[in-house]
């Protein structure tokens, strides 16, 4: 056994790396690592990915420029501060990353001393790098590098060997946690307040210039698109969750198009009558949310308050549009969430309706705006109903799922896989409910026999292929619950000691977290047959 320690300082998670052979008999949920390959689409994708996060930042500082040639000050001073002071708290996030990632990746000799590596040629090359790091962040492009970071890294896993592919590969999905996390921080202190604003000028003036349209199209694309994709990574993280589709993440682009155009119209037609009540009912709607988030007990942070901070977050999201956080059938939230949306979207648009400028905008214009926000809203959730009938990587939502058996036949592990290792744990099958056992007796036929009589002569055991898995990590910590991310994915220590161990092991290593509560399971289990 091998104690891997990482260097973030204390009251991180026990990490051990352990040979395949020594297994201590523990129930722990295993983590198969990142078999898929890095494709071309892939890679089309993060390039799409950038070029809507270039077109987004650029066509707001182009409309700033173009309100303070004009003189409109006041619309140049916030046009200009939705750009800069989300861009400001995200460049400060993603440059702590940067420095405690390249900081605590000096070497350490064998009684645990830092080497002196600012001298010499090695030296040199640290601080440019910390140069060159501070300049990206400090114009603002630290999203633009990790980006271009993600495609170099899935391109790498394509080219290399298998050894380094595989290396490669973790650190591409580790980059592309990075950039989907910051990303989708940035565009609802960014994009959401910026598609507003300028919505509400728009109605204001009773016109749309060409810039404004631009600005206000790449922030409400830049929202969609970010859900879209945040949820693709998060899915391809976990080897426990199907992958998305690239058909389904463009339906899904769609759904959040269409809703949040919706929700950002109304919203500005209220706000064009009703500034300050405007201002309310936004930190109202907030406040609310917020509870309904942090009382359905969410578990995505290290901490405590990290969770408070990130669910402070989520509640501005939810401002604009639906975001999953919590493991289970999500149907029932989402209803609750839409049907709440519809009702204030409703009365918004209602209220401006009733007390909007005559003198400014004609009755014909009215209507017309009241007809965009009722067929935007229905389009967003068509789209909605074909991504989760079609398209959702579980299957369709109305499929017909097989039932009435108790046991249910497994393909056969094949030699030296993960499921066949001495340390994988045993899976514990499902409880059978009323229902099951009350079933139809035609559903019983189809189902594996539960007693079977013996043959005479018992079958001569096959020769089987002597394992070739690699190391273990053991995490002591219960793995997060989908759709929170991997503990290996959020705390930066142990996405270290996965890297260091993964580049110096011949075979990929295997994460394995404690799961306290499967014990339990495995005796009532027992217990029933």
């Amino acid at each position: 056994n091998m104690a891997a320690k990482s260097d973030g300082g204390g009251g991180g998670p026990a990490v051990r790396l352990e040979s395949p052979e020594v297994g201590s008999g523990r129930r722990e949920g295993s983590v198969t690592p990142p078999a898929r390959r890095y494709r071309l689409r892939d890679g089309c994708w993060v390039l799409c990915a950038l070029l809507v996060c270039f077109a987004d930042g650029a066509s707001d500082l182009w409309l700033a420029a173009h309100y303070y040639v004009r003189g409109q000050r006041w619309w140049f001073g916030l046009t200009l501060l939705f750009v800069l002071l989300p861009s400001l708290v995200v460049q400060l996030l993603s440059f702590r990353w940067f420095v405690y990632d390249f900081a605590a990746g000096g070497t350490k000799d064998s009684a645990g001393s830092t080497k002196d590596s600012a001298r010499g040629p090695r030296g040199c090359c640290r601080l440019c790098v910390w140069l060159l790091q501070g300049l990206i962040h400090l114009l603002q492009l630290g999203q633009v590098w990790r980006y271009l970071r993600t495609l170099y890294l899935g391109l790498q896993s394509r080219w290399q060997a298998e050894h380094r592919r595989r290396h490669f590969y973790w650190r591409m999905m580790f980059e592309s946690a990075d950039i989907s996390m910051l990303r989708l921080l940035e565009t609802f202190l960014k994009s959401a307040p910026q598609l507003v604003l300028q919505l509400s000028i728009m109605v204001q003036q009773s016109d749309v210039e060409p810039l404004q349209g631009l600005s206000a199209s790449a922030s409400l694309l830049s929202l969609a698109w970010m859900i879209a994709s945040y949820q693709k990574v998060l899915r391809d993280s976990r080897e426990d969750k199907l992958p998305m589709s690239y058909k389904g993440a463009v339906v899904q682009i769609l759904w959040h198009l269409f809703t949040i155009a919706a929700r950002a119209i109304a919203f500005a037609l209220f706000a064009s009558v009703f500034q300050l009540y405007f201002g309310i009912f936004i930190v109202t709607h907030w406040c609310i949310m917020t509870f309904w988030i942090i009382q359905g007990e969410t578990d995505f942070c290290m901490s405590k308050w990290e969770e408070i901070i990130y669910n402070m977050v989520v509640g501005i999201i939810y401002i604009f549009c639906w975001f999953n956080v919590k493991e289970g059938r999500s149907r029932y939230r989402m209803c609750i969430y839409y049907v709440i949306t519809l009702s204030e979207n409703a009365a918004l648009t209602i209220l401006w309706f009733l007390y909007y400028d005559r003198k400014t905008t004609s009755d014909f214009h009215a209507l017309i705006l009241v007809c965009v926000v009722s067929s935007s809203f229905a389009l967003g959730i068509f789209f909605m109903f074909i991504y989760y009938c079609l398209l959702h990587p579980n299957g369709p939502i109305f499929a017909p799922r097989a039932g009435g058996c108790i046991f249910r036949q497994r393909p056969a592990p094949v030699p030296g896989s993960p499921t066949d290792a001495v340390t994988s744990p045993p899976r514990s099958l499902p409880r059978t409910t009323g229902g099951e056992r009350d079933g139809a007796p035609g559903e019983r036929d189809s189902c594996v026999p539960v007693f079977q009589v013996r043959p005479c002569a018992p079958p001569a055991p096959a020769a089987r292929a002597p394992r070739t898995e690699g190391p273990v990590i053991r995490i002591d910590l219960p793995r997060k619950k989908y759709p929170a991310w991997d503990a290996h994915f959020i705390d930066r220590r142990l996405r270290k000691t996965i890297l260091a161990l993964e580049y110096a092991s011949p075979t990929t290593p295997r994460l394995q977290y404690r799961t306290p509560g499967a014990p339990q399971e495995l005796l009532e289990y027992e217990t029933t047959v």
